[in-house]
């Protein structure tokens, strides 16, 4: 008996290892490289496109969160495509024709054409994120299943970390007769479209198509992953679909709305944050010169990335999942009230670091309590449906905080706002947990 619970835990070590080795660099350089081209107009904007196109603060707060309309009315098409065509085909075309649209975007002379950029990227690139929350479930068991999300989620703050010096510098030079903004679009595009048609060849589309495993490492892990499916059919029972996907199901789950409207509200902070922390770190001091505002901003993605992976890893170990996502986001707000009034910018910018962490250590713990109360049928379409209403909060939070500017006189105000939308995650998440029953993953199981 001790020896067939070994050789289980052996297999099960080197199974995960195996996995996590092929899959998890994978999802951790696309998802960075989509950041990238999703914050590209941010550093294009402090290195003078909005002199360039005539934008005020809140047009450019408009322009950067369109991208997240289509995106929004075009996610559940395409994770229910995902499903039909399987993850290798449909993460390569959405690479690719998101690079080519960033790609372009480099040619605008306009607001409008600028505009029509982003609707057309945010159409593009719609079902990535859910996919790739898709992929995990695909792979992961569910105890070890934040921690990898986690591991991947890292790239955002990463990309946001390595982008803005490496951006703040090329917006300064202008090469072959094109302004160094609209090189940032350009070298943007480009790695997407190369990563596209390598991931045609290079990623399975689920475990069975798996070469890098043997039959014994296969045979567990689809075992493990239909015994936790099975639980959660107990748990939350639906009909049997056979292929179908239950998309009138996904949309009266009253678990996928609540979820949706907590990822809402936290992704308003978090691509308010995202899109404005330059201007941000710009307005906490004077004396800043652009190429130092990209190494400053460095330094509270770079904070957010290394929180994100401990909390997950906590989680994990602890099976907790609710405190672990809502308890951050009630500091955070706090921290972005000590940026406010903060008597020194050296003080502010800890805090902005405090707050960043705090914010992105929310995706792990969250995204594998929502992973354990659906079901894989209603996965398919409630993740897409969970993701939606993030991308909402993608067009909310920016367009918010440059009409708060525009209208206060002061970018200071519309932190209050960011520290608001990350209270108000956290309180929802705790409502939500306290409302279902939530499958807890015990550390030694």
């Amino acid at each position: 008996m001790l020896g067939e619970i070994n050789m289980d835990q052996a297999i099960e070590s080197r199974t995960i290892k195996k996995v996590a080795i092929r899959i998890v660099p994978f999802m951790f350089i696309a998802y960075l490289v989509s950041f990238l081209d999703r914050v590209s107009i941010t550093y294009a904007s402090l290195g003078g496109m909005d002199k360039a196109l005539q934008l005020t603060s809140s047009t450019f707060g408009l322009l950067a969160g369109l991208f997240f309309i289509t995106y929004f009315l075009s996610e559940i098409p395409s994770n229910i495509f995902f499903n039909r065509f399987g993850a290798r085909k449909w993460i390569a075309r959405i690479l690719v024709t998101w690079g080519i649209v960033t790609f372009v975007t480099a040619w605008v002379n306009s607001a409008g054409s600028l505009a029509v950029c982003r609707l057309l990227l945010g159409m593009a690139e719609a079902g990535f994120f859910p996919g790739m929350i898709l992929y995990v479930c695909y792979w992961f068991p569910n105890k070890q299943r934040a921690r990898y999300i986690a591991l991947f989620m890292t790239a955002p703050p990463i990309a946001n970390a390595l982008g803005a010096p490496a951006a703040t510098w090329i917006v300064q030079h202008d090469w072959m007769g094109f302004a160094g903004w609209r090189w940032v679009f350009i070298l943007a595009g480009i790695p997407a479209i190369v990563l596209g048609i390598l991931t045609f060849f290079y990623l399975p589309d689920g475990p069975r198509q798996a070469k890098f495993l043997n039959t014994d490492e296969k045979t567990w892990l689809i075992s493990q992953l239909e015994k936790e499916q099975n639980e959660k059919l107990v748990l939350h029972p639906v009909a049997a679909h056979k292929g179908r996907v239950p998309v009138k199901g996904a949309f009266k789950n009253k678990i996928v709305w609540q979820f949706a409207i907590a990822n809402l509200v936290w992704s308003s902070g978090l691509y308010g944050i995202t899109f404005w922390m330059p201007r941000i770190i710009k307005t906490l001091s004077s004396v800043l010169t652009p190429t130092a505002i990209g190494w400053v901003t460095m330094v509270p993605f770079l904070f957010g990335a290394v929180v994100m992976t401990l909390i997950a890893r906590s989680s994990d170990r602890s099976g907790e999942r609710r405190l672990h996502a809502a308890i951050p986001q009630l500091l955070g707000a706090l921290a972005l009230i000590g940026a406010v009034v903060s008597p020194s910018p050296l003080f502010a910018i800890g805090m902005m670091c405090i707050a960043t962490g705090c914010l992105y250590s929310w995706s792990g713990p969250y995204w594998a309590m929502a992973s354990s109360m659906i079901t894989a049928e209603i996965a398919v379409v409630g993740t897409g449906v969970i993701n939606c209403f993030g991308s909402l909060g993608g067009f909310v939070g920016p367009y918010a905080i440059g009409v708060i500017k525009d209208t206060t006189g002061t970018l200071m105000s519309s932190v209050v706002f960011l520290a608001v939308c990350l209270a108000l995650a956290s309180i929802i998440i705790f409502w939500v947990s306290s409302h279902n029953k939530i499958s807890r993953v015990a550390a030694a199981s």
